[in-house]
């Protein structure tokens, strides 16, 4: 297959956070991380789990804008949740309305809190997941009003924070233009591949704080076997496209 799409590589990105997890809880918040996640099923992840939004993991394929899969492979109430949460047992892909060097991330206020210029969604689960499991981040324009030196909020925990606990892990942060992660001895940011077709000078440009720049590589297209799944099989309709425009 030919003219792999920036929203096929994105996808593929995001499914590439959950590789080596096994079986626990994945859980993706938008159209391109929720591909993600059903391609690494789909593929190299085989044991993941995937929620309906109610009460039950389900399993199969599961087209973005379809009904979940009617395969369920177990009940999971609400209470008991937080035991998969609190044991470090899920990995969430969240949305980040700001995000600094150390991974810390806002979805609450722009501005002061006391009076912000902008009301955002509050901190919602993010505090509670980022100290107890994996958390990765899905950034679906990058730009230096996402990518700031401070957050104005502290919503998401980062690693310049004491007491994060033992499961405490910002694994990676893909967006439109790149893949980066916090492979450094202080956990600062650092840029680990760039899309085809990007440099990273325009990745550097749309960032509000100094990057590591090491050896970055080209993140990777997607094998055959995973465009045919994207196209035809988990995202025929291409709604893939709504974020991050063909």
């Amino acid at each position: 297959m030919s003219g792999v799409t920036r929203a096929e590589v994105c996808a593929v990105a995001c499914a590439e956070a959950w590789r080596g997890d096994g079986e626990i809880l994945a859980s993706p918040m938008a159209l391109v991380p929720s591909l993600g996640a059903r391609l690494a099923r789909e593929t190299f992840e085989p044991d993941l789990l995937l929620s309906d939004g109610e009460a039950s993991y389900v399993a199969g394929p599961w087209a973005l804008g379809a009904p979940p899969p009617e395969a369920v492979e177990g009940w999971i109430p609400y209470r008991s949740v937080f035991d998969l949460v609190w044991s470090g047992r899920r990995h969430v892909m969240m949305g980040a309305s700001q995000i600094d060097r150390f991974g810390n991330q806002n979805i609450s206020c722009i501005g002061d809190f006391a009076r912000p210029t902008n009301q955002l969604l509050g901190v919602r689960g993010a505090p509670g997941n980022t100290v107890n499991h994996p958390t990765s981040y899905w950034v679906p324009k990058h730009s230096p009003r996402v990518f700031v030196e401070r957050v104005d909020m502290v919503s998401g925990v980062g690693y310049d924070k004491p007491g994060r606990g033992e499961f405490h892990e910002i694994r990676r942060v893909v967006t439109d233009l790149a893949v980066l992660d916090f492979g450094t001895p202080d956990h600062a940011m650092r840029l680990a591949s760039v899309h085809p077709g990007v440099s990273v000078d325009e990745v550097v440009a749309a960032t509000g704080f100094a990057l590591q720049v090491d050896d970055v590589v080209e993140t990777r297209l997607p094998t055959d076997e995973e465009l045919h799944l994207i196209r035809d099989v988990l995202d025929p309709k291409c709604l893939r496209d709504r974020e991050v425009p063909a």
